[in-house]
């Protein structure tokens, strides 16, 4: 077991609860533009909103709650959109001492009454009518909930109306006595198997990570002279959203707000608000480049685009070995190309995200080398960090001037880091959480001797570098005994731009499969691009025979990078993708595994006996021939 403590510990500045941020911002440059919001969605200019004027409007809405019963350490969950609303609801909650108990919007009813009643929630804010109606379907069961507030309905004016005569010094004394140990939300875990279990993250240990990122890397952010600003989209039901607002609050940092996470509502957001720096998850950031690639070729500048893709990776590559003291920096002709190609093709891409993104960070699950290459290569060095719910969010970060594409970083500073004998990434840090509610069996298992065992598998290299490489659970046993991590090769296949989603199948069984969706708007557009001739029947089969090869190449691609005993010998393309709201994925987009595994249980079966039939052939031993057994089109 290695002990890695990286740096000395940086105290938080953390002296009251998170509320505090606006209030001392508000004093201390009261003019500041804090947050900005659109007055509808269809509308490109936004309003944007001082500090003063946010303290404002956090201090009357908690006057309301106060005349609505609610107390210090009363739990109020927030069931809404990231939208401007939810920000200020949730610093009044802080501000009279709630807790805030974040659900994604579109939480099964279910998992809506689990947590309302694990976290015994006192009252709920919700955005619409069909909330109100999920909370209306469980309410009877839970006679501890007093209030559902729907914010579509007038829910904030309502509230202040009701508090009016409530003095400004009942809030102010409220606001005092939160400690930095007190409880700040009630933050749920994925649930990827078995329910979610309830977080308990203090105020402390929420601002930690975040202080400490914008100590060291906050200058960052923007150029000299310039507001950092951040346009904030990822659900702030998951603690990875819930860490981008706290930064923005403590940091000085503009923050808008994007409800919407199609593809069409983000784009539109990014280039009209025009962010700084950019957060994201890998799946964005894949579909990104993947919108790029498609639009090239559509243009008919497809093999352009190959070549600046290529430049850009070899020149990232190149200069990450210059900083890393393992190579010279590019030479002269790569220098020429990149330079080409800024004029031509990386300025246009950046300008998709508004043209002023220097940065960007990737959380949630790991994010390929391939793509870190390609985007800082473009101009954007995107850190791929590491956290969980039950840290506070993160837990490493790329140090400036010493980035590693394919790792997460190393430890914050006051961040502690163990790889246990298992591969068990371990960690001790003030972000730490407080423990499970309710629950102290899960809670003595996940905290061992004041280590947090993360349940996440890992290396550490001789400088401290960790590179994550699957959940624990979520290893491959084949009957033959191998064990397979199966995020490397599916993070492999997403890279295809045909392939959307992808799942490794294969326990106890005699090889490693694969289930794949494909990106149903390169799926249409590759499809136009086909010049096949003859009959519609002919050309069908002949346009299934193009995918199939098409297929094989991109598994071909992920078993490059694994031994033969791991690689995927057999697959099906499936009709329908994993998504939150057929089950197959988590509201923080990651894959249900055992739900994938259950529901699609015959196509698993079929692809196996179709597997071991085509094994059974003579002269049948290639991964190709099974392949050939299988049906694409499922």
């Amino acid at each position: 077991m290695r002990d890695y403590a990286l740096a000395p510990t940086t105290a938080s500045t953390l002296t009251g609860g998170l509320a505090d941020s606006i209030f001392e911002t508000a004093d201390r440059n009261p003019t500041l533009p804090v947050l900005a919001r659109r007055p509808d969605t269809a509308a490109a200019g936004w309003e944007e909103i001082t500090a003063v004027e946010l303290r404002d409007e956090v201090v009357d809405l908690a006057k309301g709650l106060i005349a609505s019963g609610i107390s210090p350490g009363h739990r109020v969950a927030m069931m809404a959109r990231t939208r401007y609303e939810w920000t200020v609801f949730c610093l009044a909650l802080w501000s009279v001492g709630a807790e805030v108990v974040p659900i994604h919007p579109t939480a099964a009813r279910d998992q809506v009454e689990w947590i309302l009643r694990d976290a015994r929630c006192v009252a709920v804010v919700v955005e619409d009518e069909p909330a109100v109606m999920t909370v209306g379907t469980v309410c009877q069961g839970l006679p501890g909930l007093k209030h559902v507030w729907q914010l579509d309905a007038g829910a904030v004016p309502a509230l202040v109306q009701q508090g009016a005569l409530v003095p400004l010094t009942t809030v102010e004394s409220l606001r005092r006595i939160v400690m930095p140990d007190s409880t700040a939300a009630i933050t749920y875990t994925s649930g990827t198997s078995g329910r979610p279990l309830g977080c308990a993250l203090s105020h402390r240990g929420l601002a930690y990570p975040c202080d400490t990122l914008l100590a060291g890397w906050g200058h960052t952010a923007a150029l000299p002279g310039e507001q950092a600003s951040v346009l904030a989209y990822l659900p702030f039901s998951h603690v990875y959203g819930l860490m981008v607002m706290v930064i923005c609050l403590r940091g000085g940092i503009l923050m808008g707000h994007e409800p919407e996470m199609t593809e069409n509502a983000l784009a539109s957001a990014l280039r009209s608000f025009r962010p700084t720096y950019l957060y994201a998850v890998p799946s964005v950031l894949e579909k990104l480049y993947k919108t790029f690639l498609r639009t090239a070729h559509q243009h008919g500048r497809g093999a352009l685009f190959e070549r600046a893709v290529d430049t850009a990776r070899e020149f990232a590559s190149v200069q990450e070995r210059q900083r890393l003291g393992t190579g010279a920096g590019p030479g002269l002709e790569l220098r020429l190309q990149h330079a080409l190609y800024e004029r031509t093709v990386y300025r246009k891409l950046r300008s998709v995200l508004g043209g002023r993104v220097l940065r960007a960070t990737s959380g949630g699950s790991s994010l390929s080398r391939e793509l870190t290459l390609f985007f800082e290569g473009i101009g954007i060095l995107v850190h791929d960090g590491y956290g969980l719910t039950e840290s506070s969010g993160g837990i490493t970060m790329q140090p400036l001037g010493r980035e590693k594409s394919g790792t997460v970083g190393q430890a914050l500073p006051g961040v502690q880091i163990q790889v246990a004998d298992d591969g068990e990434i371990l960690v001790r840090g003030p972000s730490v959480f407080q423990g499970y509610v309710g629950d102290d069996y899960a809670t003595r298992a996940a905290l061992r001797g004041g280590w947090l065992a993360t349940g996440d598998i890992g290396r550490l290299d001789p400088e401290g570098y960790l590179t994550i490489t699957g959940r624990k659970k979520d290893v491959i046993i084949t009957s033959s005994g191998k064990s397979v991590a199966p995020a490397p090769l599916e993070q492999r296949l997403r890279m295809h731009p045909l392939v959307h989603q992808a799942v490794v199948v294969g326990d106890d069984r005699p090889c490693v499969g694969a289930l794949l969706t494909l990106d149903p708007d390169f799926l249409a557009h590759w499809r136009g691009a086909l010049s096949l001739p003859g009959d519609a029947p002919g050309r069908e089969a002949r346009e299934e025979n193009a995918l199939r090869e098409e297929i094989a190449r991109a598994i071909a691609s992920a078993n490059s990078t694994v031994s033969r005993s791991e690689s995927i010998r057999v697959y099906r393309v499936l009709q329908e993708p994993f998504a939150p709201d057929n089950g197959m994925l988590t509201p923080s987009m990651k894959l249900r595994r055992d739900a994938i595994a259950r529901h699609y249980a015959a196509e698993i079966d079929a692809m196996y006996r179709a597997r071991s039939r085509a094994a059974q052939r003579p002269g049948a031993a290639e991964p190709a021939d099974w392949d050939d057994a299988d049906d694409v089109f499922r």
